[in-house]
């Protein structure tokens, strides 16, 4: 009877360590995650600081310069993004495919966040009728992370305006639609789809968006503007692949 005492707290001696060594495991691994997840966003902030010196000039009519720098850093940057009232305010890169810049920034680094990039069926001077640009889905207003503010309609219908800036020419962006859409919807993730034609792409908007601008679609429809469009799409949780996708038109600035 003794012995079996003995063995049975030994086993429960065995038994707290075991579970404090769990325990003591799991909260390090914790730590680590809050830490690592800390370094992620800080080296989103170092690299978006450093180019941000480096963006072109909204009153300049010649981002020829600025383009000059941020192309000897990479010669894939192809344009730069700005969407008002947000931070979003980045290089656009294009890869040899679409896996190029996912986890990957401008210096060739190795990032979770990755870059903000033109998908590669598109053309690299973004002058079709359609592009499409990706980014990570990111906390704290990183990468395209407020793409999410589309979705509260206040936001979508107080917030038109945005700027892509390109090597030869700025351009004015004008919010149009913003969809919830799954990752493999072919009218907005097969950009060939759309080059040569807009009538198609504007039906889809007014049927499938969550939020749309009537006023600008309607100037589309009646041909009163000359439409270049550009979609900006991000990993959402909605659903099993879902995507944010906010879709806009280009004007000459």
């Amino acid at each position: 009877m003794k012995a079996l005492k003995i063995i049975l707290k030994t086993l429960d001696s065995a038994l707290t360590l075991l579970i404090s060594i769990v325990l003591l495991t799991l909260g390090g691994y914790s730590l680590y995650a809050i830490w690592d997840n800390a370094q992620i966003y800080a080296a989103v902030d170092q690299v978006q600081a450093q180019l941000l010196e480096l963006k072109p000039n909204e009153d300049s009519k010649d981002n020829g310069e600025s383009f000059e720098k941020l192309r000897k850093i990479n010669p894939d940057v192809c344009a730069w993004l700005t969407l008002d009232n947000t931070k979003i305010d980045y290089p656009v890169l294009k890869g040899s495919d679409n896996l190029t810049y996912i986890n990957k920034d401008v210096y060739g680094n190795f990032a979770m966040a990755g870059s903000i990039f033109l998908d590669s069926g598109c053309d690299s001077s973004l002058c079709q009728h359609y592009s499409l640009l990706y980014g990570h889905h990111m906390e704290n207003h990183k990468m395209f992370g407020d793409l999410d503010l589309y979705k509260n309609q206040t936001f979508f219908n107080e917030n038109r305006t945005g700027t892509l800036y390109l090597p030869e020419r700025s351009l004015k962006l004008e919010i149009l639609a913003c969809f919830l859409l799954p990752a493999d919807d072919e009218n907005i993730f097969e950009p060939q789809r759309w080059n040569g034609q807009k009538k198609g792409l504007l039906d889809f908007a007014e049927k499938k968006a969550v939020y749309i601008h009537k006023d600008l679609a309607e100037k589309i429809a009646d041909k009163e503007m000359q439409t270049q469009c550009l979609a900006m799409s991000t990993c959402s949780s909605e659903f099993t692949a879902a995507r944010t996708v906010v879709l806009a038109v280009l004007r000459e600035g």
